[in-house]
């Protein structure tokens, strides 16, 4: 009887994210710092003979279960055929890593790292928990050693936003990458953080004005930005119990959206 294989696929979160350029191909050149939440999705692996795969969870709405689902490929491309059970607890269209940390969770079960390049430029940045800095398209990755571990509150506003159209929306391709990494982890991320961007911003909340309301209803974390391509943004509090207080604020007056108190995985905690 062939013997499940579990994997979880947390929420990834761009805690910057400047635009440095745009090559011949039209592939965008990358400078973020990328660490993972506490918050993920869960799959099982029963190797079998054929492809299958079901999912649920809270937002099983709209997700494939078919060849177009980043799992199922990564386990076709692996050359393993399996049934994946998919429990989708991480929002999907919401810049949080959604189809690609699935991708990753599956070729770590069935320790294919390798192929991570051939499903994405997301994919190879969540095939580990730990922060990472990614540069190029998402290929030039490197550990660090000195991030903290941060308190957030993840909020969506219900809204999907295609990655290639915030893309398209960027006026400016040539920004400059991050300033120096703070070098011990004493020093104050959060004011470092504050000094650095995330380029798309501008361009999701011009065809999402409403990635504006939620970066107001996080006024008063340390910090409120954009992940990713949107829609979710995050806010910095100061520890994690600051973070529920927030989380259960936003969510009384905003009940239609996706709130979250959680933590991330640092290198230093």
């Amino acid at each position: 009887m062939a013997v499940p294989i579990e994997a979880r696929a947390r929420a990834k979160v761009n805690l910057t994210l400047h635009v440095t350029g745009q090559r011949a191909d039209g592939y965008h050149l990358l400078d973020s710092l990328v660490v993972f939440a506490d918050i993920a999705d869960r799959l099982t692996c029963v190797p079998t003979q054929e492809m299958s795969l079901t999912v649920d969870g809270a937002f099983a709405s709209g997700v494939p279960t078919d060849s177009r689902n980043l799992a199922w490929r990564a386990a076709e491309l692996a050359n393993t055929p399996c049934h994946i059970s998919l429990e989708k607890n991480v929002p999907h269209g919401a810049g949080l890593g959604g189809g690609s940390a699935d991708a990753a969770a599956v070729l770590r079960a069935f320790d294919r790292r390798d192929l991570a390049t051939q499903l994405g430029a997301d994919v190879p940045v969540c095939l580990s928990d730990a922060p990472q800095r990614m540069r190029g398209i998402g290929e030039r990755l490197q550990r660090l050693d000195t991030v903290p571990g941060f308190a957030l509150v993840l909020v969506n506003p219900d809204i999907h936003l295609p990655t290639a159209d915030v893309f398209r929306a960027l006026a400016h391709k040539s920004g400059s990458p991050m300033d120096a990494l703070p070098g011990r982890p004493g020093e104050d991320w959060t004011d470092w953080l504050r000094r650095q961007r995330n380029d798309l911003q501008d361009a999701a909340q011009g065809l999402a004005p409403e990635i504006g309301e939620v970066l107001g209803a996080l006024k008063n974390a340390k910090l409120a930005r954009m992940t990713g391509s949107g829609s979710t943004c995050f806010g910095l509090y100061p520890d994690l119990a600051q973070a529920r207080q927030a989380e259960a604020e936003i969510s009384q007056i905003h009940p239609n959206w996706w709130v979250r108190a959680t933590r991330t995985l640092g290198s230093v905690n």
